[in-house]
């Protein structure tokens, strides 16, 4: 089902839209915005020099750190009495961000999450339990209103007490899981210790997943949790930008929409900060061309991907997004290799003998880093033998040797060892920081 016209426009009329109001967008925060005003004068670009989309890229980045130079309130285009809704991120390195909305923007929040909710499987008859904490975090909020948006009901659980979740689950007939991919790993993993079988006691039949990366070899995990029929599709955002709502998968999974009558997505090089032709891999870039209280003009994401703009076999016409391959501040730099989470995650979850959650620790004696990975062996796998479990690790060292080019030290540990996470999980110690 496609939710909304403006996902089936032709390149010329999602062209047509976005030009018109990235013009109006630039010029209202040239005038609004001091801090954006100033760094448009120094790049030498006044509103008036944005004529074609091409020109987009005459504009300054915005990055983080300008959200943080400008705590809380300095990147508002309206005034303070226009706020319907403020959000802020956990801040846990510096001041955190904040983003506000307007009332007009709360709507269309939801009309962007609603779409791509519908995209990856959503429907009005759905019962949708929302397992993101509620608070400052977007997500929670953010699906909760876009779910609500295509008339679905709600039951906002929020995050922990996966007892009590599993209770609502069997109880009210849950049939969509909104959640991390982790959180939703370790709901089925609760369950089967409660003598509740996912695939069987309960009814699930889509999981919109987000707020952390999902690689395909999650996905797989998913499906042997939950069943092979069970729809498994993750959507992006971040608070900066509006929160959930950027881009989602649709059934095909190849690839996430990007709500192109909202959102202008470049990729450009990490380094040169050239942008990159279609179909090249890099950084993402996002422009909000309907943000009200805190449009941000070439966002720099951090995120890396590279755009499709190929028409889908749903039938939608707007841009893709590859899932994401990393980011590049989550880059580990091991030996002079360039390691991204994603690729181990990726080798340890296509093995049977262990489990999907596992630990990356990265520390340094003298010159030498030091690559160290704790998973959990399997709890059908589990056994004594000192030959066994060295034949498995040393299995785990040779596939991330081949696909890594490093050596790692395979630390396996029993079943329910390492840390569970109820949100984002925190897969990555680097000791050489600390």
């Amino acid at each position: 089902m496609i939710w909304a016209k403006e996902e089936t426009l032709s390149r010329e009329e999602i062209e047509a839209i976005q030009l018109k109001r990235l013009k109006d967008t630039v010029a209202r925060i040239y005038e609004k915005v001091p801090a954006y005003r100033a760094k448009m004068d120094e790049a030498g670009v006044k509103p008036e020099d944005v004529k074609t989309l091409d020109d987009l890229k005459v504009l300054p980045f915005t990055t983080k750190q300008d959200m943080r130079d400008n705590y809380p309130y300095g990147l508002l285009a309206v005034d303070r009495s226009e706020i319907a809704r403020i959000h802020a991120s956990s801040g846990t390195t510096g001041k955190p961000t904040v983003v506000a909305y307007t009332r007009k923007d709360i709507d269309t929040w939801a009309e962007c999450v609603g779409r791509l909710a519908v995209m990856g499987g959503a429907t009005k008859d759905d019962i949708c339990q929302i397992c993101f904490g509620y608070g400052m975090f977007t997500g929670a909020l953010g699906l909760h209103k876009g779910l609500e948006h295509i008339g679905a009901a709600i039951i906002p659980s929020s995050s922990g007490n996966t007892q009590k979740q599993l209770m609502y689950m069997k109880d009210f007939e849950t049939s969509l899981l909104v959640a991390t991919p982790s959180y939703a790993l370790r709901i089925a993993e609760v369950a089967r210790e409660m003598g509740i079988d996912p695939k069987k006691d309960l009814k699930i039949k889509t999981a919109l997943v987000g707020s952390e990366l999902m690689t395909e070899a999650m996905r797989q995990e998913m499906y042997k949790a939950y069943g092979d029929h069970v729809k498994v599709t993750q959507n992006y955002g971040m608070s900066e930008l509006i929160g959930p709502g950027v881009s989602g998968e649709c059934e095909y999974l190849c690839g996430m929409h990007i709500n192109e009558d909202h959102f202008i997505a470049e990729v450009i090089d990490p380094v040169t900060e050239e942008v990159l032709p279609p179909g090249e891999k890099g950084e993402l870039v996002v422009t909000c061309i309907t943000k009200e209280a805190l449009p941000l003009i070439r966002y720099r994401t951090r995120d890396i991907t590279r755009l499709m703009y190929e028409k889908c076999k749903c039938g939608r016409t707007t841009v893709r997004m590859e899932n994401l391959s990393g980011r590049t501040d989550d880059m580990l730099k091991i030996r002079g290799v360039n390691v991204f989470p994603s690729q181990i995650e990726e080798v340890l979850i296509s093995m049977d003998e262990i489990g999907p959650h596992y630990e990356i620790i990265v520390d340094r004696k003298g010159h030498s880093d030091i690559l160290t990975i704790r998973v959990e062996i399997a709890p059908d796998k589990m056994t004594d033998s000192y030959k066994e479990i060295s034949a498995i690790e040393s299995k785990i060292k040779s596939k991330l040797k081949i696909v890594l080019g490093l050596d790692a030290i395979i630390k396996l540990e029993s079943p329910n060892t390492l840390q569970r996470f109820e949100g984002k999980a925190k897969r990555v110690t680097d000791l050489r920081k600390m």
